[in-house]
C-alpha cells in the first residue's frame, strides 16, 4: 500500500472524512490560525481519538485510549509530577531502558530529547488525546499542582484571616500578596471553573455561608460553600483583580480581569450586585480561543447555512440576531465578522462591553459615563467610511433609526435584539418607535437562536425515548422510525451528566416582498410567522428536532429550550 502523504489521507481512506470536509477544515484552520487537527474536531468531521489514531499511524507510533487505563504506580513514579505537567506527558510502560511516554504531539522532538536527559532512559512516544492526557495527569498525580479545591475549603474552615490583612473598612488590605490564603482560594476557584469549562462563576453570600456555583453548558452546578466570614475578603480580592473600587459597597459595580491559564488567555467580566447579605459576584469567563469559531461550527443545517452565507455577503441592509442573554448571539455575529474580515473591507463595531478582541477589526466600547453611547458611536463611525457595522444591541429608538439610516446609505449592519423569536423582532422595533416602512426597506433577515446541550461523544449510545416525549417534541412515528436516537449515559468526560458542549438551533427569517408588505401594514408576529413558514423557514423547534433525529441532542433539550417558544409564537396558527 502506498504511504499516505498526510494523516488526513488515512482519515479519507477510512471514510471518516470526505475530501470536501477536509477542504472546509483547511480553510477554517487557515482563517483562524488553529491546527488542522483542531479544525477537524471543531467542525465535528472527526472525533479526537480518530484524529490521534490517524496521526499515530502516519508517524508509525502506537495509539492508546486512556479512558479506562490503569498505569502502575511504579511507572508513574519514574516521572516527576512537575515534568509531566510542564510537558503534558504521561509515563505509560517501561521495558528495560525504554520508557514509553504518552504525548499528543508526535513532532515535538525537543521535548522527547529533554525527557531522555531528565529521566536517563530511551523515550518511545505513544499518542493519545490531549484531554485524556490531562485527565490522566490529574488522576495519577492529583487534581493540580497546588491544593485541590476541596482541601483548600477544608483548610479555610479552620483558618483565621490575619487581622493585618483587613483594612479599616473591613476589606482585604494586602490582596497583592500571592501567599495570602484568600488569594490562593480565589485563584483556585477560577482555575477549577476554567478546568470544568464553566462560562460563569457565581459567588453568593447568605446568612451562614458563601455559595459558589459554576454555569457549565448553560446549567448551574453548585460547588462546596465557603465560610461566611470569607465573604468580604474574597469579594475584596476579586475587586482588586478587576480594578474595582473596594470601598464602594452600596452600588452595582463592573470590572474586567485578564489572566493566562494553561497557556490560554482569558478575559473575565466581573459584576458586583449589593444584596441584603453582602455583594453578590458573577464572573463571566471569556475564552479568546472561542472567537475562532467558523460559521460551519455554529450548528446550521445545510439549507440555512447556504442562506446565511448569501445574506452576510449582501452589500447593505440590517441583519438582526435575536434571543435571550446567553443564547450565543455574540458568537454568531463574531463568526460572521471573521468570515468577512478581509483587507479590502473596513469593519467597525460598537459594543457594551467589548467581549472579545478581534484582530483586524476596529472595536469601540460604549462608555455611558462620558456620553459615549451607541447612537453617538454610530454617528462617528459612519464618518470612517466602513463597509460593515456591528451594533452590539438595539435598545432605543435613536440607536435603531441611526442603524436603519446606515443600512439605507450602503452599509451592512449587524445587531441583536432581545426577543423570543425572529418574527417578534419586527413588532419589537415598531414598539421602540421605528417607522414600519423603514423596517420593511432596511431589514434583510432576522435570525432567532437558542443553545442546546450536545450528547457526550465519549458515552453516547442508542436510546429509545418515551413515545410521549417524542410527541411533545412534534416527532412523528415516520420520523422516529428512520431516526438514530442517542443519549449519553454519563462518564468522567461529561461529569456524569451525559452532555458535553452546546450548539445553536436557529430560525432564519429572510425578508421577502410578502413579509415586507406585512411589516409595512404592521401585521402581528403570528401572521409574519405563518408567512415565513410558508416560505420555507424552519422554526427553532423544527431545527432542534433535526438534531434529535441525528442523535446530536435529546428531546429533553428541545422541550426545555424550544418548546415554550414554539407554543407562544404559534398561538393561533
Amino acid at each position: 500500500m502506498a504511504k499516505a502523504n498526510d494523516y488526513t489521507d488515512i482519515l479519507v481512506r477510512k471514510k471518516i472524512l470526505t475530501a470536501e470536509q477536509l477542504g472546509e477544515a483547511r480553510d477554517l484552520a487557515m482563517r483562524t490560525g488553529v491546527k488542522l487537527q483542531d479544525a477537524l474536531v471543531k467542525s465535528n468531521y472527526a472525533s479526537p481519538p480518530e484524529v490521534m489514531e490517524a496521526l499515530a499511524e502516519f508517524h508509525g507510533m502506537g495509539f492508546v485510549d486512556l479512558t479506562n487505563l490503569e498505569i502502575p504506580k511504579a511507572v508513574i513514579e519514574l516521572m516527576p509530577e512537575s515534568v509531566a505537567r510542564e510537558h503534558v506527558v504521561l509515563p505509560y510502560e517501561v521495558e528495560g531502558q525504554v520508557l514509553k511516554v504518552i504525548t499528543a504531539d508526535p513532532t515535538n522532538y525537543e521535548t522527547l530529547q529533554k525527557l531522555q536527559f531528565i529521566l536517563n532512559k530511551d523515550i518511545q512516544p505513544v499518542l493519545a488525546v490531549p484531554e485524556q492526557i490531562q485527565e490522566g495527569i490529574n488522576k495519577n498525580y492529583g487534581q493540580s499542582e497546588t491544593e485541590s479545591m476541596d482541601s483548600m475549603i477544608n483548610e479555610f474552615t479552620g483558618t483565621q484571616i490575619d487581622s493585618t490583612q483587613i483594612d479599616a473598612t473591613g476589606n482585604l488590605a494586602d490582596a497583592g500578596d500571592s501567599d495570602a490564603p484568600v488569594v490562593k482560594l480565589v485563584n483556585l476557584i477560577i482555575q477549577e471553573a476554567v478546568g470544568l469549562r464553566a462560562s460563569d462563576i457565581h459567588i453568593e453570600p447568605f446568612v451562614d455561608r458563601v455559595r459558589i456555583r459554576y454555569r457549565i453548558d448553560g446549567i448551574l452546578v453548585e460547588r462546596d460553600a465557603i465560610p461566611r466570614r470569607l465573604a468580604i475578603p474574597v469579594t475584596a480580592r476579586i475587586k482588586v483583580m478587576g480594578s474595582i473600587d473596594i470601598s464602594e459597597k452600596r452600588r452595582p459595580q463592573d470590572g474586567r480581569i485578564k489572566l493566562q491559564l494553561q497557556g490560554k488567555h482569558y478575559d473575565m467580566r466581573v459584576s458586583m450586585l449589593p444584596t441584603v447579605h453582602g455583594q453578590s459576584t458573577v464572573m463571566r469567563i471569556l475564552d479568546r480561543g472561542n472567537i475562532s469559531v467558523g460559521i460551519r461550527d455554529l450548528g446550521f443545517n445545510e439549507e440555512d447555512y447556504l442562506r446565511f452565507q448569501s445574506l452576510i455577503k449582501r452589500p447593505n441592509g440590517i441583519f438582526l440576531v435575536t434571543g435571550p442573554t446567553g443564547s450565543g448571539k455574540t458568537t454568531t455575529l463574531y463568526a460572521a465578522l471573521n468570515e468577512m474580515n478581509r483587507p479590502d473591507r473596513k469593519i467597525i463595531t460598537a459594543e457594551d462591553p467589548v467581549e472579545y478582541y478581534l484582530p483586524g477589526i476596529n472595536q469601540v466600547e460604549v462608555k455611558h459615563q462620558i456620553g459615549l453611547d451607541f447612537a453617538r458611536i454610530i454617528r462617528s463611525m459612519l464618518r470612517q467610511a466602513p463597509n460593515i457595522i456591528l451594533v452590539g444591541e438595539i435598545r432605543d429608538k435613536e440607536t435603531a433609526e441611526i442603524a436603519v439610516q446606515a443600512s439605507l446609505t450602503g452599509h451592512l449592519v449587524f445587531s441583536t435584539l432581545h426577543t423570543n423569536d425572529a418574527p417578534s423582532a419586527v413588532t419589537r422595533m415598531i414598539d421602540i418607535g421605528v417607522a414600519p416602512f423603514l423596517i420593511a426597506s432596511s431589514v434583510i433577515a432576522i435570525m432567532g437562536q437558542r443553545l442546546v446541550r450536545l450528547n457526550c461523544v465519549k458515552c453516547k449510545e442508542p436510546y429509545q425515548f418515551d413515545a410521549s416525549q417524542l410527541r411533545a417534541c412534534g416527532i412523528t412515528q415516520e420520523q422516529a422510525a428512520k431516526a438514530t436516537f442517542m443519549k449519553g449515559r454519563g462518564c468522567s468526560h461529561c461529569r456524569q451528566s451525559g452532555y458535553r458542549g452546546r450548539q445553536a438551533v436557529f430560525e432564519l427569517m429572510r425578508m421577502t416582498s410578502q413579509l415586507r408588505e406585512l411589516t409595512f401594514a404592521q401585521a402581528p408576529a403570528q401572521e409574519l410567522r405563518r408567512k415565513a413558514r410558508a416560505g420555507g423557514m424552519k422554526t427553532l423547534r423544527e431545527d432542534a428536532v433535526l438534531k434529535v433525529l441525528k442523535g446530536v441532542t435529546t428531546p429533553d433539550e428541545v422541550l426545555v429550550n424550544c418548546h415554550g417558544v414554539e407554543d407562544k409564537a404559534t398561538a393561533g396558527v
